[in-house]
């Protein structure tokens, strides 16, 4: 069910900027309302521990208090910020001309935490790297496979810097994933001022000329402007090489299947392409 609205995911990373203005884009484009979500991790309280065989007597409760009063005094800087988050992002999309804007501040684990949430909006947007990508567990960029394995939601990955696309590059070869991104482009008109490039990475052939014939003039119907880029080698670096030859596209892919640009976004190579890549992904499954 179509709800109108994205959902952004911000944090204090060099990405969240550009995650607002990507979400500011994409709501203009499609007339929908924006609802930003920051996460706040739940630590590991200190008080949880048994320090009885290493604290003596009178000295324990003293200590167990204090450490339950730094626990709640970082429980409220931690919200403190993630409210302060919450409201410049804001800022930065009503600047921009949306509108219709809400936030949302949560407690917990990111994926579940965007999971459980997901059926708020239609499209899922956040950066491809979140404060500290040296840590595990605990940020946007390092749960990004994970979400995208989880949602089920199309997923805008936003770059560091914000730019406007001119053209669509869709990593195309025929199957399920691929059509419901032909399909979401048909019933999405407000992209059709954009060029269009289909990418099929293989070994040419009359079955695939025709795959790409057909693929072109369902686009052509809705009232894209099309075009074919047919190349051999590995997908991960035809895909990186035709990003980086132009710096205004945005890259969309399907996840998951059998097919090799498919299977991309399952290891660890799609991670690294993903992470580097400098131009946006939107990714549909």
């Amino acid at each position: 069910m179509q709800t109108n609205r994205l959902i952004a995911l911000v944090d204090s990373s060099s990405y969240a900027e550009s995650v607002c203005y990507y979400a500011a884009y994409l709501a203009r484009k499609q007339h929908h309302a924006v609802r930003l979500y920051h996460v706040v991790a739940k630590t590991n309280s200190q008080t949880n521990q048994d320090l009885s065989g290493a604290i003596k007597l009178g000295a324990r409760t003293a200590l167990l208090e204090q450490l339950t009063r730094l626990d709640e005094a970082q429980a409220k800087l931690a919200n403190a910020q993630g409210r302060a988050i919450l409201d410049d992002a804001r800022d930065i999309l009503t600047s921009q001309g949306v509108s219709d804007v809400e936030t949302r501040l949560r407690q917990g684990e990111l994926v579940e935490s965007v999971i459980k949430e997901e059926t708020q909006g239609d499209i899922i947007v956040l950066g491809k790297r979140g404060v500290d990508a040296s840590k595990a567990m605990d940020h946007i960029g390092s749960n990004l496979e994970r979400i995208v394995r989880a949602s089920h939601r199309p997923v805008f990955v936003a770059n560091r810097a914000f730019q406007p696309f001119d053209d669509l590059l869709i990593a195309y070869d025929g199957g399920t994933s691929s059509q419901k991104i032909l399909d979401y482009l048909v019933h999405n008109p407000s992209f059709n001022k954009h060029k269009i490039t289909l990418v099929y990475v293989g070994h040419r052939s009359d079955w695939v000329d025709g795959l790409m014939r057909n693929a072109c003039q369902q686009l052509e119907n809705a009232g894209y402007i099309t075009g074919i880029h047919l190349q051999d080698g590995e997908p991960e670096n035809v895909l990186a090489t035709m990003t980086d030859a132009k710096s205004q596209q945005l890259l969309m892919m399907g996840a998951y299947g059998h097919s090799r640009i498919r299977n991309l976004i399952i290891g660890s190579t799609t991670t690294a392409m993903i992470r580097s890549c400098k131009v946006p992904i939107f990714i549909i499954k």
